[in-house]
């Protein structure tokens, strides 16, 4: 298993080099790695200050990291954080990010890379947000003594970790100081593996949200295209989801506003949208507060607003689970806004819950999405109920943040 571990990320390597010339995605992760020790080197040669590794691969792992990250900062301002990505969407996205002092991509993972990056960065703490399980990084971390924790970790038993032939896998674990797991379920599965470094902490997402939910920002054309109407947001949409809601959207286009924030802002998937939607919807960047009431759809074509424009839904959409999975729910769920979304949701721990708390509903087809909207459009009453119980989910779950930091300063109390 080492060997095909190796073998594939070499593959991985190749395949962004080959797409490189031809995929946007595969261009920026080559182009951020280019010279990356060089560039890490010098950011680092005049520092002489404590560093704590923060480590997401994406822009949803950064949003988990981003409330222990703050809180880190709050407790240890001699700290200099240095904060990671794998993926363009999360590196392009916060690379100017305030919170941390040093952002780079992640050099793909080798022995030879582990080390240099270790000693170049000589972190006292390693934080790994969620699914990030990177061999030599690890093992070179522990070699090194430094704790290494996983946050918001969630396991299920598909995955390779719990195969007969997972053993390679089963020892990445094993390298981390501490796992702070999402559920118990996730605790469950690793301590059948004999790991016993293991707390239930939750989702640090969930204090995220309600920090986002308590600083929204009023966006005034918003203001201007709502009229005090009902409003269905659409959140992180890929093309598949628009196909599914185009007849709900025809529907409703007369009595419902429509925002739509597409997972994808680019000239070419904005200007396809545009034509898929026809007559009645405008762009946020080319609408006016005077006018942009006379559309039934807003789409916004920037990044950055989402969790603000969730603040005016009474209806919630959220896009990715007729793809790859689910995108966040949790922005929407803290403003108590009934969820709906594709089949493709199993992966995520609160949407199972809400599902299961009759605040979300999950949808296959088109009429299923009209039949489950009209369930709760047409009912003020249920409505009134999923938004107070989602609420509660919500508060509820808070907390993973202070968990962790309370272990943290234990951890660094030696040398803190």
């Amino acid at each position: 298993m080492k060997l095909l571990y190796d073998l594939g990320l070499q593959a991985y390597k190749t395949a962004i080099a080959l797409a490189a010339p031809f995929h946007q995605k595969a261009r920026l992760m080559q182009q951020g790695r280019m010279q990356q020790f060089e560039r890490l080197e010098e950011a680092l040669q005049q520092n002489t200050a404590p560093v704590a590794w923060f480590h997401c691969a994406s822009l949803g792992e950064f949003e988990q990291g981003r409330p222990v990250m703050e809180a880190f900062r709050a407790e240890f301002p001699a700290y200099k954080i240095l904060l990671t990505f794998f993926s363009p969407s999360g590196y392009e996205v916060r690379k100017n990010y305030a919170g941390a002092d040093y952002i780079f991509y992640l050099p793909l993972d080798s022995p030879a890379a582990a080390r240099r990056f270790v000693q170049l960065a000589k972190p006292k703490l390693a934080v790994f947000v969620k699914y990030e399980f990177w061999h030599y990084y690890l093992q070179a971390l522990q070699q090194q003594g430094i704790p290494v924790i996983s946050i918001s970790a969630i396991f299920r038993p598909d995955q390779v970790f719990f195969k007969p032939y997972g053993g390679f896998y089963r020892n990445i674990l094993k390298h981390f100081t501490h796992i702070y797991t999402q559920n118990q379920d996730s605790a469950a599965l690793l301590q059948q593996l004999q790991i016993q470094q293991v707390s239930v902490a939750g989702d640090t997402r969930f204090d995220r949200v309600l920090q986002t939910a308590a600083g929204v920002k009023a966006i005034p054309l918003v203001e201007a295209f709502v009229q005090q109407q009902p409003v269905f947001m659409i959140g992180s949409s890929w093309p598949a989801d628009i196909e599914v809601l185009l007849p709900l959207i025809d529907k409703y286009k007369n009595t419902v506003k429509f925002i739509i924030a597409p997972h994808e802002v680019n000239p070419k998937n904005i200007s396809a949208l545009m034509a898929t939607l026809g007559p009645g919807a405008i762009r946020f960047s080319e609408a006016s507060e005077a006018t942009v009431a006379e559309n039934a759809v807003l789409v916004i074509d920037n990044v950055g607003m989402l969790s603000s424009l969730y603040s005016y839904g009474t209806y919630a959409y959220i896009g990715g689970a007729f793809g790859a999975g689910l995108h966040n729910t949790l922005e929407a769920a803290v403003f108590g806004l009934p969820l709906f979304f594709g089949p493709r949701y199993e992966k995520f721990q609160e949407a199972q819950d809400l599902v299961r708390l009759g605040c979300a509903f999950s949808i296959n087809t088109p009429e299923e999405l009209i039949a489950a909207f009209e369930q709760v459009h047409r009912q003020p009453e249920k409505h009134r109920h999923i938004s107070e119980t989602e609420k509660q989910y919500v508060h509820k779950q808070a907390g993973a943040t202070a968990k962790i930091m309370s272990d943290i300063k234990q951890l660094l109390a030696p040398t803190a």
